[in-house]
């Protein structure tokens, strides 16, 4: 952490350069941007080879899945069935540089920190394995039998429970059934994974009140829906292959409402690049009918602003003899909570929702209607949900909203959670979890021949915590960039360093890396558009999408390197390495060998969710995983479909939140990065160019602060003031975000995120509402408010 005598962590040089002033980007989502942003980084990364061999089978059956978000795929896919960021994220795996053991030789771990992300990243793919020399403060090559054996023999002198082994969403399901089995095995329940830092939310949420912590929707959905609702997703960014399906929609004439506190482009405008009229000159399709520009951790109070009028109409209806407006039927037969439900709307008055959602009650009476007026609605949202201290409350509203109108369990109407990575939900579904009571313990008991543990395990922030107090020991990687991703930074680096042991199976060099334990491993794996040869032949993997169906995925192109392994070879040598892992009945080389055999043992462990697995994974558009909600069965506590009250009517923390000098900060992807991946400084859709280092706020904002567009400025926490937290050198750009907050980018932001500051039954970092305090980059910290504003 920063102490008040240290400088403020600079965005830079993890940010790129102040050398261009925004320029406002006129264009649609899509058409030719996006195709000279595809034919760019093909240039830049010299990934021909993933170009004419990976990208014309991306997402296609029979083809590859792509690495990037977690989408559905089509079973009768477009021409080209990739988007901008898939074909970034494909190109980026394919990338022609190489990062071996010369790259290693030439630089320090300690000059490598001063690096940016973007240029650790391409610097090139990992080709040996590497153990860091302590002496040297370098990464040095390393046999892999030599590794295997030393990572082994460490994990067997820790304790299982000061180990923990994390996942990131990349992970196909053949690997993650692998890795939940070796760390059960192992002893412990200490399996983190990405979706602790987003969805969680969703997984706790959607549980309570349906009874499954999963979507309800199936691609086919958009299709027959008459209203789709949006909240907190960015798909112009971060899922723009939804918006063929946002576009048919939109000219069908059904009602696309937005609520988003940024205008963001692929929610306005779309130029469909596969439409030939389109880009030749035809205008863009509008996606968004109505957009509203909720604030911050408004969106409780905008929802129950909504609902409130529905029950006010439906009231009135009845009153006078007229059709209930609400789905009586539904609620009666399939619901609990209701009435609970109905008291806590008719005590929240219109004054609250109004100033905590930032809208207008007219705005929200408005968007009631639309809502009331169709039969099948889609409730569509993202992290902008999620990552907030009222997480779990933004997402049982918003199935409350649902649950009103029987928007469940019907063609055309659903609850539609946008996944990040592309087999984030899938490891859930395999047994990545820290939640003893959501894996099949005792069916991996029988099957496996060992007694699991029990215990429940650390999630993401238990993760960080441990580290800090220094209680961890071990940390194993499957993919990932934790450190970065994660909040705190610059408490969490240091504490890193103070590990026994970290161990990182990655395709490229990343920060993570760079906070090495006292002994610490790099071992370089394949990528998923590789080709995987094993004993038993060329291999496939398989991953489960946004919307519950499983497809099978399988490498085209040359591998990066003669050494590289497979994620299931490296997890199978380092279960082969450990000795007490032998007690159990597990045949680690029968699958390293054959894939087909994993897939038999995912559907010896769930064998009604993967029933007939290896037969049907080819499906075009993949298979259904079985999803009760679809059907209006409630597996809860009270058999139903569950009305939830929310905490309380924001999701923002109310401690600070309201004094003048507080902005509530969003941190944010650009159009130029997947997750922790900086693929260039290009944000295109925001019209920023050639930096990260930035800092969005409302024009009246900077005037309210005595600022001016283009000064430099820094950010400081505004609460836990014994333990400021402060970025530096970012630039004031006036931008179209509601008063009182303001935005800047992730991952460099997380420096200002506490690790105390999440969402209260998830545990997601609350990273789109940070209080935060704006100062000149002169002026230093402001520790406490200045009374004159």
């Amino acid at each position: 952490m920063t102490r008040p005598d240290q400088k403020a962590r600079r965005a830079g040089p993890h940010a790129g350069l102040h050398n261009q002033r925004p320029s406002p980007y006129a264009g649609p989502a899509g058409g030719w941007g996006s195709a000279r942003s595809v034919a760019g980084i093909i240039s830049r990364t010299g990934a021909y080879e993933a170009a004419a061999r990976v990208l014309p089978r991306q997402n296609k059956p029979a083809g590859f899945a792509c690495v990037s978000c977690a989408w559905a795929k089509p079973a009768e896919p477009h021409a080209l069935e990739f988007c901008e960021n898939g074909a970034k994220a494909t190109a980026w795996e394919g990338m022609s540089k190489r990062a071996g053991p010369d790259f290693f030789y030439r630089h320090t771990v300690a000059e490598l920190r001063n690096w940016s992300d973007h240029d650790l990243e391409s610097a090139g793919r990992l080709t040996e394995p590497l153990a860091w020399d302590a002496g040297q403060d370098r990464y040095v090559p390393i046999s892999w039998e030599t590794a295997l054996s030393e990572i082994g023999a460490k994990l067997e002198r820790m304790a299982p429970d000061k180990v923990v082994f994390y996942t990131s969403g990349r992970a196909s399901l053949e690997a993650s059934y692998m890795y939940q089995l070796m760390a059960r095995v192992y002893g412990t329940n200490n399996l983190p994974d990405s979706s602790n830092m987003c969805h969680e939310s969703t997984s706790v949420g959607l549980q309570e009140s349906l009874g499954l912590g999963v979507g309800t929707v199936r691609l086919e959905d958009f299709q027959q829906a008459e209203a789709i609702f949006f909240f907190g997703q960015n798909v112009g960014s971060n899922s723009p292959r939804m918006l063929h399906e946002l576009q048919k929609a939109s000219e069908r004439g059904v009602p696309i409402v937005t609520f988003n506190p940024l205008r963001e482009k692929g929610l306005e405008q779309f130029k469909n690049p596969q439409r030939p009229a389109q880009m030749l000159g035809a205008p863009s399709t509008p996606i968004s009918s109505h957009y509203h520009q909720v604030v911050p951790g408004g969106d409780i109070a905008a929802l129950a602003g909504m609902c409130k009028s529905l029950l006010d109409v439906d009231e009135r209806a009845r009153a006078q003899g007229q059709v209930p407006l609400l789905d009586w039927d539904f609620i009666r037969e399939h619901t609990a909570g209701f009435e609970d439900f109905a008291g806590f709307l008719r005590a929240t008055s219109w004054d609250d929702i109004q100033q905590l959602s930032g809208l207008d009650r007219e705005a929200l009476e408005d968007a009631a209607r639309i809502y009331a007026r169709a039969d099948a609605v889609l409730l569509v949202y993202g992290m902008g949900l999620t990552q907030h201290l009222g997480g779990v409350d933004n997402v049982q509203m918003l199935v409350n909203f649902a649950l009103m109108r029987g928007n469940v369990g019907k063609a055309g109407a659903g609850i539609c959670p946008v996944r990040g990575h592309s087999n984030v939900q899938g490891q859930r579904t395999v047994g990545i979890t820290e939640k003893p009571e959501l894996a099949p313990l005792d069916r991996l008991a029988k099957l496996y021949a060992f007694e699991p543990p029990r215990k429940k395990g650390l999630d993401t922030i238990g993760t960080c915590e441990s580290a800090l107090k220094g209680d961890l020991q071990g940390f194993v990687a499957l993919g990932g960039n934790f450190v970065r991703a994660a909040p705190d930074t610059a408490s969490l680096e240091p504490a890193w360093s103070r590990l026994d042991l970290t161990v990182h199976i990655s395709t490229t060099l990343n920060r993570s890396h760079l906070f090495p334990g006292k002994s610490a491993y790099v071992l370089p794996c394949l990528g998923r558009s590789e080709i995987d040869r094993q004993a038993g032949g060329v291999q496939f993997v398989s991953i489960e999408d946004s919307t519950s169906c499983v497809h099978g995925s399988i490498g085209r192109k040359t591998p990066a390197g003669t050494q590289l392994r497979s994620e299931p070879a490296i997890i199978a040598g380092i279960a082969l390495a450990i000795p007490r892992l032998g007690l159990a009945k597990v045949p680690w080389q029968a699958w390293m060998d054959n894939y087909a055999l994993i897939r038999e043992a995912i559907e010896a462990t769930y064998p009604q969710r993967f029933s007939r697995y290896n037969e049907r994974i080819w499906n075009p558009g993949g298979f259904p995983l079985t999803n009760a909600p679809r059907e209006r069965i409630w597996n809860t506590d009270s058999r139903k479909a569950n009305f939830k009250i929310p905490q309380d009517l924001t999701a923002r923390l109310r401690q600070e939140s309201d004094e003048e000098t507080v902005l509530q900060l969003m941190t944010l992807r650009s159009n130029d990065q997947f997750n922790t991946t900086i693929y260039g400084y290009e944000d295109r859709f925001r019209g920023i160019s050639g930096t990260r280092q930035v800092v969005l706020m409302n024009a009246d904002d900077i005037r309210a602060h005595g600022l001016t567009e283009g000064e430099r400025v820094m950010l400081h926490t505004a609460v836990d003031l014994a333990n400021p937290r402060s970025i530096g050198d970012l630039r004031v750009v006036a931008y179209d975000i509601p008063r009182g907050s303001c935005a800047a980018y992730y991952p460099e932001c997380n420096v200002l995120l506490p690790v105390w500051h999440h969402a209260r039954e998830s545990h997601v970092p609350a990273a789109k509402s940070i209080p935060v305090r704006i100062a000149p980059a002169s002026a230093g910290p402001r520790l406490t408010p200045d009374p004159a504003g």
